[in-house]
Formats: structure tokens, sequence, C-alpha cells
């Protein structure tokens, strides 16, 4: 719809949806309410036709309770899926593991009446911890995953990667047993299915991310791509506090990666924008400034969307989208921001964010014909954000609307090859509240060499700056939205005044044109 190309399927399993379906009570059949196999076939196959590749949600760490995995597991412990998951006779060990969604579970043990033992779960107490030392569990995880595969997907998101194993007197997060188990899907992965790409979602710092990314020289040989957390909440911060800093600082902590692999980066997705990886203050600023109301914080978190975040401001939107667009990675973008969707707060949990797409302003916003209150989540009604207003529909037919001017800013970036491969190098600006970055890829026989100059202004006022452009003295920096040729650059500082809120993209030109 926005231009993209590999859209990322939200959990669709047969499941009890305690956990919008990341509580999976069956790996290789389909939630009953979206169809069956033959209707999920029929979705990549059209996919495919418009020239898509399709990635599914596949949570590896653990099930739902009510798996058959687990119901034979509290029954019958003696019997072949007894080990399939983390028992123990007290809740005493992996003390020094994080509670995770602290709202809710005061342990990660749950005592179970019916085996009499406690079990492991890093997330709700209904979502039971598969346990990966047993290889029966790894040959069922790498079966649903070739059952998939089978069926034409492209890739899988791996949910919750970090935690697959336990080890005593650890955090039990990234063990080196979690690494061997990766290394081992993607050795299976580009045996069998190859061109298929892994995305791990590890919300850790980026230190501890790029393990995920597997052996270095070799080009990467477990995930081909990994989300990079701790960027999401340093652009609101920086965008607040004005300053560049927060964004120039953990960019500049961010560690090289294998040549085969990419970071992905997002404003916002499906969970609460995370503020675990922010010092203390840091959090209480957060909460300040974008989540005032209780309701808006889930966890260690904010669930909010990214219109609603941003007061629904068109240029704080834009400059946020154009950060997504520009900064090194690939850019996910979480459906209904293209439109500037609002959420629900009055939902529970993390569903504020998750309620149905807005695509006209008919009945159930286009989303469904069934009877509204069927609806898993209902839409939203809202003066602003309801679906009657803002919708895909009413997006399409007008020419300046949010929509519109993404699919604009995603072409440009497709068309300009350093955004999605090139180099990325932080210049010096003499204004905190902008910053400047160059993206540069190669040259190839015959082209000039692609070379692009990003400036942001973090700040709400006009800003103006000076950057040291000596290096490219003689070039013309050609503005990439409307093909404004700027004067060339030469010897003194290079001076742009910036909107508040505004950026520049400049495609820097050995020639006139």
């Amino acid at each position: 719809m926005a231009g993209h190309r590999l859209p990322v399927a939200a959990p669709f399993f047969k499941s009890p949806l305690r956990d919008g379906g990341y509580d999976v009570s069956d790996y290789t059949a389909v939630l009953p309410e979206f169809g069956d196999l033959a209707d999920f076939v029929e979705f990549v196959d059209a996919a495919h036709q418009r020239g898509m590749r399709v990635i599914i949600d596949f949570v590896m760490n653990h099930t739902s309770d009510q798996h058959p995995w687990f119901q034979e597991s509290r029954t019958n412990p003696d019997g072949p899926y007894g080990d399939y998951y983390v028992w123990a006779d007290d809740d005493k060990q992996y003390e020094d593991a994080r509670i995770i969604f602290v709202d809710t579970e005061a342990s990660n043990w749950t005592f179970d009446p019916v085996r009499k033992q406690y079990f492991w779960h890093r997330f709700f107490s209904h979502q039971p911890d598969l346990n990966y030392e047993n290889p029966a569990v790894q040959e069922e995880i790498i079966s649903a995953l070739r059952f998939w595969l089978d069926l034409g997907i492209d890739g899988f998101r791996l949910d919750a990667v970090p935690y697959l194993y336990q080890v005593e007197g650890t955090n039990c997060e990234n063990l080196p047993a979690t690494h061997e188990f990766l290394k081992r899907v993607r050795k299976e992965i580009d045996t069998h299915y190859p061109d298929t790409v892994l995305l791990a979602e590890a919300n850790q710092w980026p230190e501890d991310v790029v393990d995920y990314f597997g052996d270095f020289p070799s080009g990467g040989d477990e995930c081909h791509m990994a989300f990079h957390f701790p960027v999401m909440p340093r652009i609101f911060m920086a965008v607040r506090r004005e300053s560049r800093y927060p964004v120039s600082e953990i960019l500049s902590k961010t560690p090289a990666i294998p040549s085969g692999c990419q970071w992905g980066i997002f404003l916002r997705n499906h969970d609460e924008l995370t503020l675990e990886m922010v010092t203390d203050e840091e959090r209480d600023y957060m909460y300040a400034e974008y989540a005032k109301d209780p309701r808006m914080r889930a966890n260690i978190g904010i669930r909010r969307r990214l219109a609603p975040l941003l007061d629904n401001d068109r240029n704080q939107i834009e400059l946020f989208t154009a950060l997504l667009l520009s900064l090194p990675g690939s850019p996910i973008l979480y459906y209904g921001d293209e439109i500037g969707m609002g959420d629900n707060i009055w939902l529970g949990d993390r569903d504020a964010v998750r309620t149905p797409m807005q695509w006209t302003p008919d009945r159930n916003a286009g989303f469904s014909s069934s009877d509204p209150g069927r609806l898993f989540l209902p839409t939203i009604m809202d003066p602003v954000y309801g679906y009657q207003v803002t919708n895909v529909e009413a997006s399409m037919s007008s020419p300046s609307s949010l929509l519109h001017w993404t699919r604009r800013m995603i072409e440009i970036r497709k068309q300009n090859q350093a955004f999605g491969l090139g180099s990325y190098t932080e210049l010096q600006s003499s204004n905190p509240a902008v910053i400047a970055f160059l993206r540069e890829a190669p040259s190839t026989e015959g082209k000039e060499d692609d070379l692009v100059l990003c400036v942001h202004n973090f700040s709400r006022f006009a800003q103006p700056t000076e950057l040291d452009l000596r290096a490219f003295n003689g070039r013309h920096p050609v503005e990439l939205i409307g093909g404004v040729r700027f004067p060339a650059i030469g010897e003194l500082p290079y001076l742009l005044t910036l909107a508040g809120h505004g950026f520049y993209w400049f495609r820097l030109r050995k020639d006139a044109v």
C-alpha cells in the first residue's frame, strides 16, 4: 500500500488469543477465524504476483498452555512430551533472570496443580517456555519452520530469541546455546531454502544483538537481520530535548555487522515503545513527555501509536519518517502509521496499538464484513483518528495526504542505493539541534557514486547550521524531493537553514545538473 516490498504477517497460527496470537496452540494450523491453509497459500501467491515477499511471525520461545504438547507434559511427566517444557520442584532456580512483564507477573515460575511442579515462563504465565535442551523440541521447531517454507513463505520474524535457554548464575539471555541452535536453523535454511530471511527480535543492547548475525568473517551464519531497539526511544527523546545527542550517541555505540546482514529499524510496532534500555531519569522524562496518563503505559514502556505520540503534528510525523527512511538499516513501518492511525488506551495491555486497519469509512473500517461485535478488537471511534475520517480510501483521494507523502519518500529511498547499502558517517554540525550525516554507496561501472547528505532538525523552531563539506568541493547538492539544485560546495563552511522539524536529503552531484 505504501510501497512495501516485504510485509511481515502478524501471528495467525491457531491460538486461544490471550496474547494476540503469540500464545501458539498449533504451529502448523491457521486460526480458523482467519481461514485455512488454502487461504494462506492464496495470500502468499497473491503477494508474490505483486512483487512482494512474505515474512511470518514465528514464536520460537514458548507456546500457549493450551498447546497439546503442554497438556501432555503436565498430565504425563514420563511420556514423550514430559520434557518438552522446563519443569522444577520449586521456584528457586534462575533467580538472576529479570521479569519482563512486570505489570502482570510476579515470577518467572508458575505452579501447575496437575503436574504439581513449577514451569518456567519468561512472559505470561499462560505461555510456558519450551525446553530447548531436549533434542526433540529442536526437531519439532525446525519441522514447523520447514512446513511454512514448503508453503512458499520467504522468511521468519523470530520472536523472543534471546530466551531459548537457561543457565544457573546467568540472566538466561543471549546464551551460547541459543546461538548454536540459530546456526543450526540457518544451515537448514541455506541448504534447503536459499534466499529465506531470518529476522531476530532481540530486545537487547546492540553489542549483544550483533551476535545474532553470527560469524563476522563469513558474512553471518545466524540471522540475516535484527531489530535495533534502542534507536526508537532515542529519536523520541531527541525531538523533545531538541538535541541530536541521544541519536548520535546510540549510533556511535552500534558495532559493525557482517557484510551479509542488516539492522531493522522502526518507530513503532505492536508492542509498547520500550524504555528498558534508557536510564531511570530518561524513563521518567519520557513518561512525563509522552505518557502523562498512566493508561498510556505498559510494562516498561509506552503503548501508543506514532501519530498520537506526536500530537498528530504532520511536521513531526514527517521528520520521524524521514529519519526512519534515511538512518542505517532497513526501515520497518508499522501498519496504519502511513495514514496517521490512532490508538485506544482503554483496551488492555498492548491491544491499544493493535486495532483493525482502517481501509474505508464503511462498516468495520473495511477491515471485515462481519458483525462489529465479532471483531477481536474494536475499530477506533474518535473525532480525529476514527476510521470515518482516517482511512486509506480518504488518504488515496487526497494528493497531500500523509499516505501519498510516505509513498513518495519510499520511492525516493528506493531510487538511491546509498540508503539501503551505503555507509553511514555523521558530520559535525555547528548546531546541537541538527543532525547531519552522509550515506554513501560505492560507484558502479559507468555510474557516478551514490552520495547522499541528510540533514534533520530536531527543534520545533527554524535552525541554521554550518557543515564542513570541503571534501566535496565543487559538488552541487541537489535536493531529492523537489530536484532543486543548491549552490556549489566550496572551501567555506556550508550554511543551511532548516524549518522547525524540517529536513533535507541532498544528492551530492559532481555535475551541475
